[in-house]
């Protein structure tokens, strides 16, 4: 005989399944929660690890990547490297140099590592086209996946660098490399011609080992490198593991939200479903009775009860799995665009696993009442079950009787006392469901706060920049009819029309000063500079003025305050063995400025570092953008208009700042958190209506009578809410401080994924207004649960409610 059974067992399981459908409606929702929550919990984990493994597997991709200065280890003394101990597979060397090229529009993109290779393959970091070709001659590039975009396809053209005479690339193909070993590839040829003296040739060589497991592994293989090449020939390495790390932050951040999630809906679930099936026990009494006299023995019964816990939750399951899947799809394409190639999708054993895992849970959660059912003895069942129990619950009674409360309302406090099982239940779904409540609220303020922090230009009321894209200068009029053009000058040229035009920052900045409406401003630009110890280049914001307004938040210390300060972000300090109040040498262009470190800054931006210092330590920097504040009473908009019919002319621009909308992780991260949230919040509500449909049911005889004696319905709408309020307020009480404590456990969980701590504004976003509201949600989950037995209970005829027992 099957679980479910056949003949007379099939019968009474789906005789219970079709006229309880409430229950049948709670265990179904609450496992669908539960298996949801779990599905995207552990896509996510897989997501943080599987990926990079998996294109860095097939890539071949490097544990080491060197740079050595050619004019010291020759090539055939770099091929040697690659017979070394330890070293199982070398590709190189390859020309490469660090060059900032300039699109169509005339900006400049960030400095990018350029690397001569004459094909995408080879021993070592075999590079997947994504589209495209490789480049075949000089005049040809390919660039990193993630450059791809409206404004940058194939075909499209870039200047080598942003001087007169500068070489074009055409850009052939578009390339993913899982050990991010270059941003573009060129021929070795084209990376020879594009060297020059400030941007000299490097030699590349690709490394794996035997042993690359640890830090100390690659520090190892790294000093062999070092050792068996001249003093002084080894530029700089990259290990795969710093890259792995970057990779995965992405992901990784999302995981431990996520199972706080799929751990509250696992534990609701359990509760819910031993709950709803103990119940079915405890209102059923005459009916498992009637079962044993007619032949059902003990284990028969026990299997009928937790049959119908399996197969609502088993539809349950069946819907979790698919809406986990649904809800994992764009966190996961988040992370696949990270790997280009690699397609990232639900692991089956994920699907395959939780449900199973599920099914037993659930089994388990409904055998324990279930035992109870087939333990009952045959007479003392359909004893009980015809006549109600008598002296549950009468102290209590008694004493709500003596509050100066009216009647419908103390009988409705002194219920809960009549079944404490029952009560103890709905007090754990409330406080539960108030939990993730809490932590949602939390969690979402939390990850705004991340977003605004790591937005401040966003906080300026006008910002007023030196261009803008798509300014370049207008061609010359043609010329009048039967006039003859004006010849160039002798010995001089006409200007590009591709050229952006640059307004001159002084005018600019006499344009803001001459403004009645300014309160405050400040000068930023945005640039790459070279730190000493950190390999390749580094972005910098510089300041001129008064920048508070526009710092990030700080861990510890305080944002620049002056001329030879720097603020640094955590990553930063890592990287270089750094701390607050050491020096570090920064040169920008040609120029250098030795830097103390007296703030460390809150810093989302992955692997990328980022430093902050004050404009005036480097002379030939100047401002790109100004930062405007204005006066109370100011218009931004008008502002903006006066400023920017002055500064357009000259080439620049001025616009009234907006609020900038979140970053797509963070926006799904929040819509998650909220989705789940009302899957949870839903849940528990369900399990107060299971639990108030079983007491209304036990006690409509009482209700009858009540209403005999001249109870209205309103009166019975507010008896059966007041039996469920306290169960709300103490819900409550017990679920914020539990959400406020889970938010203080995850967040900085979330921060250490990413490679950071949290600042107190990030983590403090609780108010006490809030909290308390979050309180009287434990209420309005109570009493939304009950409000339909309410309404039914009122409704009910009074001879009706006579009649039954």
């Amino acid at each position: 005989m099957s679980l479910f059974g056949t003949g007379a067992m099939g019968r009474v399981v789906r005789s219970g399944v079709g006229r309880r459908r409430v229950r049948t409606v709670v265990i179904a929702v609450a496992t669908m929660m539960a298996v949801a929550s779990a599905v995207v919990a552990g896509s996510l984990m897989v997501a943080a690890a599987a990926p990079f493994d998996h294109a860095f597997g097939r890539q071949q991709g490097p544990h080491l990547t060197a740079q050595f200065d050619p004019a010291k280890a020759s090539a055939a003394q770099l091929a040697e490297t690659g017979e070394l101990a330890g070293v199982t597979a070398s590709s190189g060397p390859y020309p490469s140099i660090a060059f900032r090229p300039v699109d169509q529009a005339g900006f400049r993109l960030p400095t990018l590592t350029l690397v001569g290779r004459s094909g995408p393959g080879g021993d070592v970091d075999r590079v997947d086209l994504k589209s495209g070709r490789w480049a075949q001659k000089p005049g040809e590039i390919v660039l990193a996946a993630s450059f791809e975009g409206p404004a940058i396809g194939i075909g499209a053209a870039l200047k080598a660098s942003d001087t007169t005479n500068a070489p074009t690339l055409s850009i052939v193909g578009f390339a993913v490399s899982a050990g991010k070993t270059a941003d573009s590839w060129a021929t070795p040829a084209q990376v020879d011609a594009l060297a020059s003296e400030g941007s000299p040739v490097t030699s590349q060589m690709l490394y794996r080992f035997d042993s690359a497991g640890t830090k100390e592994q690659i520090l190892v293989g790294r000093k062999k490198l070092a050792a068996s090449v001249g003093s002084g020939a080894l530029l700089g390495t990259q290990s795969w593991l710093d890259t792995k790390r970057a990779a995965d932050q992405g992901a990784s951040a999302t995981v431990p939200f996520v199972m706080a999630f799929g751990v509250l809906g696992i534990v609701m679930s359990v509760i819910i479903v031993s709950s709803v099936i103990s119940g079915a026990v405890g209102a059923s009494l005459r009916r498992i009775g009637i079962l044993k006299a007619i032949g059902f023995t003990p284990r028969e019964v026990v299997r009928a009860y937790v049959a119908q816990a399996l197969i609502p939750a088993g539809v349950g399951i069946a819907l979790g799995v698919v809406l986990g899947n649904l809800l994992a799809v764009p966190l996961l394409l988040d992370t696949e665009a990270v790997y280009g190639g690699v397609s990232l999708s639900v692991a089956w054993w994920v699907d395959v696993t939780v449900p199973a895992a599920a099914l037993v849970i659930v089994g388990l959660a409904a055998l324990i009442p279930a035992l109870r059912a087939g333990r009952l003895r045959t007479v003392e069942a359909i004893a009980v079950g015809r006549s109600p129990r008598t002296g549950r619950g009468q102290w209590a009674h008694r004493a709500m009787g003596l509050l100066p409360l009216p009647r419908p309302v103390t009988y409705g406090l002194a219920i809960p006392f009549t079944h404490p099982a029952r009560t103890l239940a709905m007090l754990l779904a409330v406080a539960f469901g108030t939990v993730a409540a809490t932590f949602a609220v939390g969690l979402t303020s939390s990850l705004a706060a991340v977003g605004t922090s790591q937005d401040p230009e966003s906080r300026a009321a006008v910002t007023v920049t030196t261009t803008k894209r798509n300014n370049v200068a207008p061609p010359p009029p043609p010329p009048a009819r039967g006039s003859v053009a004006s010849p160039s000058p002798v010995g001089g040229s006409v200007a590009n029309p591709s050229e952006p035009r640059v307004a001159d920052p002084a005018r600019v900045r006499s344009a803001i000063t001459s403004q009645a409406g300014t309160r405050s401003y400040y000068g930023k630009t945005q640039t790459e500079v070279a730190v000493a110890g950190i390999s390749g280049s580094v972005r910098a914001s510089l300041y001129e003025g008064a920048s508070r307004s526009g710092s990030y938040e700080m861990m510890s210390g305080h944002w620049i305050t002056g001329t030879g300060q720097v603020v640094v972000p955590t990553r930063f300090l890592e990287a270089t063995s750094t701390r607050i109040g050491d020096t570090v040498r920064v040169t920008y262009e040609k120029e250098t400025a030795n830097l103390r470190i007296v703030g460390e800054s809150f810093d989302t931006s992955g692997s990328e570092l980022e430093i902050h210092a004050d404009m005036a330590d480097f002379a030939s920097a100047e401002p790109s953008a100004f930062l405007v504040e204005v006066k109370s009473g100011v218009s931004a908009d008008e502002y903006a208009r006066k400023v920017a019919a002055i500064v357009q002319p000259l080439g620049g621009d001025a616009a009234a700042g907006t609020p900038t909308g979140q970053e797509g992780v963070i926006l799904i991260m929040s819509a998650l958190a909220v989705l789940l949230t009302l899957m949870l919040v839903s849940v528990a509500g369900l399990g107060v209506l299971n639990s108030v449909v079983l007491d209304t049911r036990e006690r409509i005889h009482d209700l009858g009578v009540c209403k005999a004696i001249g109870m209205s319905p309103r009166q019975v709408i507010s008896l059966v809410l007041t039996s469920v309020t306290a169960i709300g307020v103490t819900g409550g009480l017990i679920g914020v401080p539990a959400g406020y404590a889970l938010h203080g456990f995850v967040m900085p969980v979330m921060g250490r994924a990413v490679g950071t701590s949290l600042p107190p504004p990030v983590l403090d976003v609780y108010e006490p207004v809030q909290l308390l509201l979050l309180g009287l949600g434990g209420v309005v989950i109570a009493v939304l649960g009950a409000l339909i037995p309410a309404g039914w209970a009122a409704r009910v005829r009074t001879a009706t409610a006579l009649r039954t027992e």
